[in-house]
């Protein structure tokens, strides 16, 4: 009974009994039986989380922050990876997570297709949305759009004017509201967006876009939709001849670890993927434990990391204009 007490967190033990109890369960590797536990309590104390391509960083970091978001609260995550962003395979990973028992779900949904299928899933658990555009649930997200704002406002400070994007992929959230963060900013400052390519979150397709901005020698800066393809972007000015910042400044977006060793250390916005995993995981657990439905949405703010690849515009380096 007293051990079962100390598993239970009882406030019936005292301090000095519980650190005898739990010296015992280290010394004999003891660990609790979780089925036996479950048909106990009816509860499992195992949530299930539902993500797309975790090689990316930022699903990856998400994914790793709402993990150990779990653990600190009590809870077990099992995780489930869509074959295709689809609605048949957001209902498979539905189906695999709840013959687990799970008491709720974390959806990390960046891609559009993703976001519109988990509007139409199964609320036999409850569920809260990563990333997602707006629906009939909670929802974390960062704020995409406004990473953009303050990533070009810092290049219009900076007396740049001709700010080319290189844009994520059509079908992704954070791709669309970073090109229409750029976008509205330049029209609010009087300029006309233009140039945009379109990536994959790759360093090759920043690499291809980047050496096609060289070739055109038409811009001062660069908005690049994330860390991954800056690479690309470095390396294709750094071929061409092109000095950064002096001829070309650069901001990246995510604050991968790698990007404060880029040559030169790259200038980004920061997302805080732990508050978005403490966040997410504090809105599914209020509602496991009998908390009301909702449909909140929380925003968290990205920061301007500035480093050296951002410099004030030198308008003799655009030899064509």
């Amino acid at each position: 009974m007293t051990v079962s007490r100390v598993l239970n967190d009882s406030t019936a033990v005292s301090p000095t009994t519980r650190a005898r109890v739990q010296a015992a369960m280290t010394t004999l590797g003891y660990r609790p039986n979780t089925a036996a536990r479950a048909l106990a309590t009816g509860r499992t104390r195992q949530l299930g989380v539902v993500s797309v391509n975790t090689t990316l960083y930022g699903p990856a970091s998400m994914l790793v922050a709402i993990e150990r978001a779990a653990r600190d609260a009590g809870y077990a995550v099992s995780i489930a990876s869509l074959r295709e962003p689809d609605r048949r395979s957001l209902g498979e990973a539905f189906d695999h997570l709840n013959a687990q028992s799970v008491e709720g779900i974390v959806a990390i949904t960046p891609r559009a297709a993703v976001a519109a299928a988990i509007k139409h899933a199964p609320r036999s658990v409850p569920l809260v949305a990563v990333e997602g555009g707006e629906g009939p649930m909670p929802t974390v997200a960062v704020d995409q759009y406004l990473g953009a704002v303050r990533a070009t406002r810092h290049l219009l400070s900076l007396g740049h004017r001709r700010i080319a994007h290189i844009a994520g992929p059509d079908d992704w959230h954070e791709a669309e509201e970073r090109e229409r963060g750029w976008r509205d900013t330049l029209k609010q400052a009087g300029e006309t967006p233009t140039t945009v390519f379109r990536g994959d979150w790759s360093p090759r397709a920043g690499y291809e876009a980047g050496l096609q901005l060289a070739a055109a020698n038409e811009h001062t800066a660069v908005f690049v939709a994330n860390d991954q393809m800056a690479i690309g972007v470095l390396r294709a000015f750094s071929e061409a001849g092109i000095d950064v910042p002096g001829e070309m400044s650069v901001v990246g977006f995510d604050d991968i670890p790698e990007a404060a060793y880029f040559a030169p250390p790259l200038t980004t916005l920061r997302q805080d993927f732990g508050e978005v995993g403490r966040r997410s995981l504090a809105l599914l657990v209020e509602q496991v434990e009998g908390g009301p439905p909702s449909d909140e949405r929380i925003v968290i703010p990205p920061d301007l990391v500035l480093r050296d690849s951002t410099g004030q515009v030198q308008r003799a380096s655009v030899r064509s204009i």
